[in-house]
C-alpha cells in the first residue's frame, strides 16, 4: 500500500489548501449532521412540512438518507482529526458526491428545480474535499 496517496505525508500542499479543506470539511460536516440528524430522528409529518419528497419515499429510505448523512458527517472530520484511518475522509466526501448526484436526480424527476443549486454546490465542495484529501493534501496516518 505504499503508492497510496493517503499513506504518504503531504509535504508538497501549501497550508492555503489545508485550512481550505479543512474549513469545507467543517462546514460539510455540519451541515450534513443536521439534516442527517433531522432525516434520522424527526416524524416524517415534520419533515413534509420542510421538504415534499420525504412524503414520496418510504419511512425507512428518508431515515437511511438520514443516518448516512450522520455518517458521512462522522467521517469528513473524526478519521482526519484522530489521524486513525484517516483515507475515510476522502470515501465519505466521495459517498457525499454520490448522495448529491442522487438527490439532484431525484428532484429534476420531481420537478423541484429550486432544489438543484443546493444539491449542485454542496455535491461540488464533497468532491474538493475528495479530491483534496486523496490527491493534493492527504493527511498522513498515526505512525
Amino acid at each position: 500500500m505504499a503508492n497510496h496517496p493517503a499513506s504518504t505525508p503531504s509535504a508538497k500542499a501549501s497550508p492555503a489548501l489545508h485550512i481550505s479543506l479543512w474549513v469545507v470539511q467543517i462546514l460539510l460536516a455540519v451541515a450534513f449532521g443536521f439534516a442527517g440528524l433531522m432525516k434520522a430522528t424527526a416524524p416524517i409529518a415534520d419533515l413534509i412540512e420542510k421538504m415534499a419528497w420525504p412524503g414520496a419515499m418510504p419511512e425507512g429510505v428518508v431515515r437511511f438518507i438520514g443516518i448516512s448523512e450522520l455518517s458521512a458527517a462522522l467521517g469528513l472530520t473524526l478519521p482526519s482529526l484522530t489521524r486513525i484511518k484517516p483515507g475515510l475522509t476522502p470515501l465519505a466526501a466521495a459517498g457525499l458526491v454520490v448522495v448529491m448526484l442522487l438527490a439532484a436526480i431525484l428532484h429534476i424527476t420531481r420537478g423541484e428545480l429550486q432544489s438543484l443549486p443546493v444539491n449542485i454546490g454542496l455535491g461540488a465542495l464533497a468532491f474538493f474535499v475528495a479530491w483534496g484529501r486523496w490527491k493534493k493534501a492527504p493527511i498522513a496516518p498515526r505512525a
